[in-house]
């Protein structure tokens, strides 16, 4: 992986400073208003409703024919060229998990001492960073590292509900950010339910645009090596599965993990992403209508809500407000399948008390685990400011059980598991994206202790005015020491 990491170099050293200028521009361009973008939902798409129970265990990825990368040029004889070709395709993805940490680099990154030592300057805040903030070219011109059809339902979306510069755009620009890979502490985000909707909007839309494009490119390069190896198998023999380039798996198939604070909110995620979902992916979706059973439904206000409560309470309580939820989503050729058995799932959306108590049930029965969390690369925490009030012990908890080895095989293939996974270091390749609009030593602390990405880390330090001044009475102020 050498090679990888020198072309990395050069792309960045070709031109540092316009490469730095065009971070900055990507980042402060966040906090710019964005009046292109409408708040208006996008229409809801046709589904078949298909009941998914008694699914069988299946492979860890479906062969899918209609991938728009060149499937001819996989099926080359030349295993080198293919894999060329494959990696060259996927951009920061690739780069990511091809990277092979030494020794030294593991000893530093366990020590989780951080330094901050750059960072970007912007309204009342600022970016800081433990590497220097540069954006790659390729990343700043579109399709933005994304996979091609995923790009182009993106864009055919965000011109329908009105937007009309996706470069400019507040989506792109976290976008961008994610697609980095590194660990990521946002705490000055406006809520929906406190005036903050579009913010919200756009930064949800950013995040699971990545999760949708780490899974697609997962697949995809699943995909294309199991094509290659059928045909070498026969001429090759078992030779070939000893070759670093078909090391693609982990052990298991989950690989996004998103925590949310209550079902209302899971409904607004879920339905997001099933609407960011490219056409050709999601001609069914499995069982839509238990899903807007259990998690949607009209907002049910007392009526004496509405004369007690403000309206942010109204609006995050007003719908289905269970804390308690984990469901599996599972993305196939032409169906996004909900409620999909969870070593079958592609993301798993739970709060931090439903995983609970599914890791305590795996604690209490041996024939239950929660092997199903070894292998998440991405795990986003939204609304991280709520999940404190409830019992943050819980998502502590969650992120301590994450990329452990599994306790059973689960049919997985070891010759084709990667060989950080193997050495028990997929903590340090996993990234954390941890969303709220404020922080508190909790979060802090999680963020120092818990998130160890390579990649290195970005986070918003944001200056809060203080409202001692604004009292108008100059009151005398005596504290006292309790014994």
């Amino acid at each position: 992986m050498a090679n990888n990491n020198n072309k990395r170099a050069r792309r960045v050293l070709d031109d540092p400073d316009n490469v730095e200028m065009k971070m900055r521009k990507m980042i402060l361009s966040f906090f710019e208003e964005d009046e292109d973008v409408s708040e208006n939902q996008y229409a809801s798409d046709d589904v078949d409703q298909n009941d998914t129970q008694g699914e069988a265990l299946e492979e860890h990825i479906e062969d899918d024919e209609h991938e728009d990368e060149e499937d001819d040029d996989v099926a080359s004889d030349m295993v080198g060229e293919s894999s060329r070709l494959l990696l060259s395709s996927c951009s920061s993805f690739s780069d990511h998990l091809e990277y092979k940490l030494t020794k030294e680099e593991i000893k530093n990154l366990s020590t989780k001492k951080w330094k901050y030592k750059c960072g970007v300057d912007a309204a009342n805040c600022k970016w800081v960073a433990t590497k220097e903030l540069n954006l790659e070219d390729s990343y700043t011109n579109s399709p933005y590292g994304l996979n091609t059809k995923l790009y182009d339902h993106w864009l055919n979306n965000y011109k329908a509900s009105g937007g009309h510069d996706l470069h400019s755009s507040r989506q792109r620009s976290f976008f961008s950010l994610c697609n980095t890979y590194r660990d990521i502490l946002l705490h000055n985000k406006k809520p929906f339910y406190n005036k903050g909707r579009e913010e919200d909007s756009n930064i949800m839309d950013a995040y699971l645009l990545h999760s949708l494009n780490h899974i697609f490119k997962t697949r995809n390069f699943v995909t294309k090596n199991d094509k290659v190896l059928a045909k070498l198998n026969e001429s090759k023999g078992a030779e070939v599965l000893t070759s670093e380039k078909f090391l693609d798996h982990g052990y298991t198939r989950p690989k996004v993990l998103i925590l949310l604070p209550y079902a209302s909110i899971a409904y607004r995620v879920i339905t997001k992403l099933i609407q960011l979902t490219p056409e050709g992916h999601k001609v069914n979706v499995d069982c839509i209508d238990r899903f807007a059973g259990q998690f949607g439904g009209e907002d049910r206000i007392p009526d004496s809500w509405k004369k007690s409560k403000p309206l942010d309470f109204q609006t995050l309580f007003g719908g289905k407000n269970n804390d308690c939820f984990m469901i599996g989503i599972k993305f196939t050729k032409k169906t996004i399948k909900l409620y999909s058995d969870f070593y079958t799932s592609d993301i798993i959306v739970a709060s931090p008390l439903g995983l609970i108590k599914k890791i305590e049930d795996a604690q209490a029965e041996k024939e239950k685990d929660v092997d199903y969390l070894s292998s998440i690369e991405v795990l986003i925490i939204d609304h991280a400011d709520l999940l404190t009030m409830q019992n943050w012990s819980f998502t502590e908890a969650v992120v301590e059980q994450l990329n452990r080895i599994p306790s059973k095989q689960h049919g997985t293939d070891i010759m084709r598991v990667r060989p950080w996974y193997l050495d028990g270091h997929a903590r340090f390749y996993r990234q954390t994206i941890i969303l709220g609009s404020y922080v508190n030593r909790d979060i802090e602390i999680l963020f120092n202790n818990q998130c160890l990405n390579y990649e290195g880390k970005v986070k918003l330090l944001h200056e809060h005015k203080g409202v001692l001044p604004k009292v108008l009475l100059q009151v005398r102020q005596v504290y006292l020491r309790a014994y």
